[in-house]
């Protein structure tokens, strides 16, 4: 295989590559940097730092040379803009926080570096919609990201540059974070794989906040495998610095799949496994060709020898409004710290210190975290907390025990990720609830803290990728990859990629 060819690999391949020093970190590096050159168009990236990505691949190829063997070193990817980072500005996709660099590296990103981690080289910050508030990453204050699939739609969000990043071979792999669907719904739309593991599996510390009790990290890449062997390094407990951290030991996700991989005589490997299908997930809100992939997907299980059983998830329609009550309550108190007079964005002009929180503010946030605060304000004000967000949290707890019902009838719980595919861009920038309306499938998981992924399932109207959404219990990721990894040893939906990147 030609150097030309090395963004057609997979990160497990790659890191094969590596161990077996037939390409070095350092090529891996530049090739990928220039590929990212030659695409900037799609509004992917917000900072790259050539001298910083190759000192780290030279860092890594000097562990290499050392006779070091770790699953992921010196393979490049690239972190979402909503973690901090010493070598790269954090904008989190606002002018709030413009050349924003902070003082340390938040976990994720410690942990899978190359100073102190795994040994990952970043080529650089990902864009996403600002604050991470957005379903198309067309919110971000930078510039919209577009779809490689077809440039006029959007990627999903607000992990959108990560997954355009991945799906257009920019990089092999990425961070995003999950919040309300941020992974699973840009994965899908791009035809990628992604997973938000369980709340507290993944150290919050670094994150850029949003909504503080559903805010997660987890992993975006070509496959069930690349997401099993970046999250084997992201996860684990961080007691000392992140109190909502699970204390969790660290799982080797990947070597059970590695194994899997290598022995595939099994012609029913999921033989035994119940896939629940909510009736909630498949009415008439989801469109026909989203509905037609999916239960293609589906038959495919069975094939494996999954068996199918139709449960029930009553509140989800209540997941949206709940949603976007506690969310933007949250959003109101994190984003409560910018106002010009610690760091981030300060007005050049202003007659006194009301005045100056009201002009920074106002010329650093942009208008969908400008709603969100106000809303969130709202809801906790005087009068209407018990109202709306004592109520919201109590239906909250009820959704979770929903799915615990659920859970006592199948393993697994599937269905679409998002009601449609990729919409163009603008087409919703004027309507806000019909951007909401597009996590309906994610949110209800989200608010019970439980993991989910999202896996290539198949192409519907104009073409664009369609994904099939797997939930499992508490603490259940390695399930969901392990069924991933089986239906994607028997498809190739995973491995198709968009035309002319």
């Amino acid at each position: 295989m030609s150097h030309t060819d090395l963004h057609d690999l997979s990160v497990a391949q790659l890191a094969a590559k590596l161990a077996a020093r037939e390409v070095s970190s350092v090529e891996l590096t530049q090739h990928f940097l220039a590929r990212i050159d030659n695409h900037a168009g799609l509004g992917a990236f917000l900072a790259t730092d050539g001298e910083v990505s190759l000192t780290q691949a030279r860092a890594a190829d000097a562990r290499l040379a050392a006779g070091e063997r770790t699953p992921l070193l010196g393979v490049p990817l690239a972190h979402k803009d909503i973690f901090v980072t010493r070598d790269f500005p954090t904008t989190a996709g606002s002018k709030m926080l413009a050349n924003y660099r902070s003082p340390f590296d938040a976990t994720v990103v410690a942990r899978l570096g190359v100073s102190s981690g795994a040994g990952m080289v970043s080529l650089g910050k990902l864009n996403c919609d600002e604050f991470a508030m957005g379903s198309g990453n067309d919110n971000s204050a930078w510039k919209p990201v577009q779809n490689p699939w077809d440039t006029s739609r959007v990627p999903g969000g607000s992990s959108g540059g990560s997954a355009a990043a991945v799906a257009a071979r920019l990089v092999p792999a990425a961070t995003g974070t999950d919040t309300g669907g941020s992974i699973r719904q840009p994965a899908a739309l791009t035809g990628i794989t992604g997973i938000k593991p369980t709340y507290g599996r993944c150290s919050r510390y670094g994150m850029v906040a949003f909504a503080s009790s559903l805010d997660q990290a987890g992993p975006m890449a070509r496959s069930a495998l690349d997401c099993a062997l970046l999250l084997s390094s992201m996860a684990g407990p961080d007691p000392d610095r992140d109190s909502t951290s699970l204390d969790l030991p660290a799982l080797d996700y990947a070597t059970d799949l590695i194994a899997v991989s290598a022995a595939t005589t099994d012609a029913t490997p999921l033989k035994g496994l119940r896939i629940g299908l909510p009736a909630q997930f498949f009415g008439a809100g989801c469109s026909a060709d989203v509905l037609k992939a999916v239960r293609s997907a589906l038959a495919e299980f069975e094939k494996l020898g999954a068996t199918l059983v139709d449960v029930s998830l009553p509140l989800t329609e209540l997941s949206i409004p709940v949603y976007y009550v506690i969310a933007p309550a949250e959003a109101s108190s994190n984003l409560s710290r910018f106002d010009g007079v610690r760091y981030g964005h300060r007005a050049a002009h202003y007659t006194d210190l009301t005045d100056m929180y009201k002009k920074s503010r106002s010329e650093g946030f942009g208008d969908e975290v400008t709603r969100r605060i106000m809303i969130g304000t709202y809801v906790l004000s005087h009068g209407y907390y018990d109202a709306y967000y004592l109520k919201a949290q109590k239906i909250r707890r009820l959704i979770a025990e929903d799915f615990q019902k659920a859970f006592a009838q199948c393993d697994i719980i599937a269905g679409p990720v998002s009601p449609t595919v990729a919409w163009k861009i603008g087409e919703k920038s004027d309507d806000p609830v019909a951007n909401y309306l597009a996590d309906i499938y994610t949110l209800s998981s989200s608010l019970a803290g439980l993991p989910g992924m999202s896996v290539p399932a198949g192409f519907g109207e104009g073409g664009m990728p369609v994904g099939l959404q797997l939930i499992g219990n508490y603490f259940k990721e390695a399930q969901l990859l392990g069924t991933a990894h089986q239906f994607q040893l028997a498809t190739d939906w995973h491995l198709r990629q968009p035309t002319g990147i």
